[in-house]
């Protein structure tokens, strides 16, 4: 296979011939593989009639002179006609692999023959191949061996059974085998000159066998079948291809073929008719050559100049022309230029690349030469378009590319020159297949907003930055009673009552002075106006299309919303009263005692006012001794708050029979787990003041701080137990009191985790500012006077809690001062 025939190609282009840089016409091509072809045939069959003679034993057809010329042996003949079959397969466009295989054999074989035959003209014998076939018979005609080939015969077959292999191998160069094709068609013209001129020393060398003259032709003609075999390619592709060198070359090929042997045989008849002699004739060959060659020489030369003048013409354009090719190079779009017949001319790289075409392969053909059809069609079209009109065309166009359907502007116009007459074809392809999908976006895109402007529930206007309308949906009708069309271009304030319009625009400035104003919502005291004159409220939500300056402005009738608010506030209040008198009715007033004087504050948690389920208690027991209970019951609400009244009540009545700490903690938590997931923690303590100690016993609950009247503030450090309601029957873990001193003039706070617990800080810290503050606002002041706790409490509420009214859980505080027989320490 040639390369010719292996050379790929991207689907629905045909690939342009080439010859070093220079293109061949295809046309011109076929003709050359189809004069192989025959020559091959020719070849074959000469060598055919010869092989028939020696079947048949018929000198006629092994001579072409009988009993003048030599006889082709049979070997050769043999040879030409394996020969010419292999050169045939070969000039055959396409190879199947099993001819192509059969091809190479065939030259194969020639090549043994051929070389087997010089080796007995080296050796003087052989395996007798000679004589294999068919006895020679012809051996009156020549000396040497009977049956052997002539000398040249034999270097003629081995050269074109070598070319014959090397032209059936794309890799192997083209000029290999042409170079042997032309080394067999000289060894054949060689004896043809022989029998032309009568010089029986180019017929036959020495005392070996001469060759046949119709082998000489055979040879001549396989010479030719080699040469030609891959026109595309090498020395025969410089001979063939359409420029200048290919025309000087096959005018010069045809002058030295033709020319001097014809001189030469002209010469040579003169001499025998007797005109002149050897030595005249010897002259007038020379002087002929001199003349013809002369004549050649200044035919090149004229041509040459043609050619030189065209090249400076060319090099002068090409300058002109650089700016215009660095434009075409750098330019995004794609750019060609065309000759009047449609021919490329020029082409950029994104041309290249957009249709996946090299240089190489477009300049110099034509669209259908070099693109798929749909392609070459709508080019030609627009090419003859712009012709016919003589100015320039511009279309939008969807072209169906390698790497897929793209859109382009495309532009094409005339190239003129000075006088005005055009001499070429632009087109400037734009790739806007980017832009066109965003525009489709943009429709798609308005065609939804509009849908979601229609759909939405409420009344939407959009505004400019003066507040006029610009766009409004359907639910403006049902909401105002005007048609959208009628508020387009009017001012948005016109659909506020006269009175409040002021109002409403000044809101709207204010929005829109915002650098970065976010979407809110807009409902307190905004009021709309219906068509007939009567006012509604509404509730306005406020976004801004910065890129646009554009607000969206989402208008909602809120009336029956004031109606339910107003109820709904009515009803809480009314709720909230009563929470406030069962609070108060279960937590009671906590009895003044003299020798135990105190301060409380309890704040209820904003979630559920005045409900919640935090509880202290003070009790009275014998003599000096008193019980002091706080507590806290998790979760808010009534059912935090009956919890809390029931555990109030039975720990008072525990503490009224004596139980100690421990014992009334274990009670209450028997109590707490026969209620249904609740968990409480508290804290019971009992005040010995004639003995000056106290005895205390902890649920989980936050420990108790002390204030000495010698010393910091401090948390009294005591065993901290599992909060009520966690223990179950089988592993119950028991309730730990401790006992220790609490001198006179001592005071004591009690609080539960609503004072110091916040979201993101550490409750130990908490517990840590506050007693800290314990100690700030009561160190060094009289303990026994209420007015005095009743200032620490707050001061204490102050500082732990930063907004009172913002709480979102109960808080209970609880200070108590121990005094001593007569105070511990001056009044104030």
């Amino acid at each position: 296979m040639t390369r010719d025939q292996q050379m790929p190609g991207p689907p629905g282009v045909r690939s342009p011939e080439k010859a070093d840089g220079l293109p061949v016409r295809p046309s011109v091509l076929a003709t050359a593989r189809r004069v192989a072809g025959a020559a091959a045939l020719a070849a074959g069959l000469l060598g055919l009639v010869s092989l028939a003679g020696w079947v048949a034993g018929v000198d006629e057809l092994k001579e072409v002179l009988p009993g003048v010329s030599v006889a082709m042996k049979a070997n050769t003949a043999v040879a030409v006609v394996t020969l010419g079959l292999s050169l045939y397969v070969i000039t055959r466009g396409r190879i199947r692999p099993v001819a192509l295989a059969a091809s190479r054999a065939a030259a194969v074989l020639v090549t043994l023959i051929g070389a087997v035959t010089l080796a007995e003209y080296a050796v003087g014998a052989g395996p007798g191949i000679d004589e294999l076939l068919f006895t020679d018979d012809t051996v009156h005609q020549g000396t040497g061996p009977p049956g052997r080939m002539a000398p040249n015969t034999t270097a003629a077959l081995m050269a074109a059974g070598a070319g014959s292999l090397c032209a059936g191998m794309s890799r192997v160069p083209a000029w290999v085998s042409q170079i042997l094709g032309l080394a067999v068609g000289a060894l054949g013209m060689l004896r043809l000159y022989g029998a032309a001129y009568g010089v029986p020393e180019l017929e036959q060398f020495g005392p070996y066998s001469g060759m046949a003259l119709h082998t000489a032709a055979a040879l001549v003609l396989v010479g030719t079948a080699l040469f030609l075999a891959r026109p595309g390619e090498g020395p025969a592709a410089l001979l063939l291809n359409a420029g200048t060198t290919g025309t000087l070359g096959r005018w010069l090929f045809v002058t030295v073929v033709v020319v001097p042997p014809l001189l030469g045989w002209a010469v040579l008849a003169a001499e025998d008719a007797g005109l002149f002699g050897d030595r005249l004739g010897t002259g007038l060959l020379v002087f002929g050559h001199v003349v013809v060659f002369t004549a050649v020489i200044f035919t090149t030369l004229a041509v040459g100049r043609r050619v030189e003048v065209a090249h400076a013409r060319l090099e002068w354009r090409v300058r002109q022309n650089d700016l215009l090719q660095a434009f075409m190079e750098h330019t995004p779009a794609m750019v060609f230029i065309k000759d009047l017949e449609g021919r490329f001319l020029a082409v950029n790289t994104t041309f290249e690349q957009t249709l996946q075409l090299s240089r190489e392969q477009v300049l110099g053909r034509r669209d259908q030469d070099v693109l798929p059809p749909d392609l070459s069609r709508q080019g030609r079209a627009s090419d003859l378009a712009v012709l016919t009109e003589g100015r320039p065309v511009q279309r939008q166009k969807t072209f169906a590319l390698p790497g897929g359907r793209r859109e382009f502007l495309s532009t094409r116009f005339l190239l003129n020159d000075a006088s005005g007459a055009p001499y070429a074809l632009c087109g400037v392809y734009i790739d806007i297949t980017d832009r066109v999908a965003a525009e489709r976006e943009v429709r798609r895109s308005h065609r939804r907003f509009l849908a979601l402007l229609e759909s939405a529930p409420d009344a939407t206007l959009i505004t400019d930055g003066d507040g006029t309308v610009v766009m409004a949906n359907q639910q403006v009708k049902r909401l105002f009673g005007r048609a959208p069309a009628d508020l387009v271009g009017t001012g948005v304030v016109g659909l506020v009552p006269t009175a409040r319009r002021r109002r409403h625009h000044a809101l709207l400035s204010a929005y829109l002075r915002l650098r970065d104003p976010k979407p809110t919502v807009l409902d307190r005291d905004l009021y709309g106006l219906r068509g007939d004159g009567s006012e509604f409220p509404v509730e306005v939500s406020v976004s801004s299309l910065q890129a646009e300056q554009l607000v969206v402005l989402t208008v909602r009738d809120i009336t029956e919303r004031r109606r339910l608010e107003a109820e709904r506030a009515e009803r809480y209040e009314q709720q909230r009263r009563i929470a406030y008198t069962l609070q108060h009715s279960l937590m009671g007033e906590p009895p003044r005692l003299a020798h135990l004087p105190c301060a409380y504050r309890y704040l209820a948690s904003v979630q559920d006012p005045g409900v919640g389920g935090d509880w202290f208690d003070v009790i009275p027991l014998d003599g000096r001794r008193t019980g002091v209970l706080i507590g806290d019951v998790m979760g808010r609400g009534l059912e935090a708050a009956a919890v809390m009244g029931q555990l109030r009540a039975a720990s008072h009545a525990l503490a009224r029979t004596g139980a100690t700490p421990s014992g009334l903690m274990s009670a209450l938590d028997a109590f707490v787990g026969d209620l249904a997931d609740q968990l409480v923690t508290s804290v019971y303590l009992v005040l010995d003041q004639g003995r000056h100690e106290v005895t205390l016993c902890s649920a989980g609950h936050l420990p108790v701080i002390a204030l000495p009247p010698d010393g910091p503030a401090c948390r009294l450090e005591a065993p901290v137990g599992v909060p009520l309601g966690v223990n179950d029957a089988g592993h119950a873990v028991p309730f730990q009191e401790v006992t220790m001193p609490l001198p006179p003039g001592s005071a004591l706070v009690l609080y539960t985790d609503g004072l110091v617990e916040r979201p993101g800080t550490d409750i130990e810290a908490q517990v840590d500012v506050l007693t800290h503050t314990v100690d700030d606002a009561l160190k060094g002041v009289p303990v026994d006077d209420p007015g005095i706790l009743d200032q620490a409490a707050d001061r204490l509420i102050r500082t732990l809690i930063v907004d009172a009214d913002a709480s979102d859980d109960d808080v209970t505080l609880l200070l108590l001062g121990v005094p001593g027989p007569e105070g511990s320490g001056p009044r104030p």
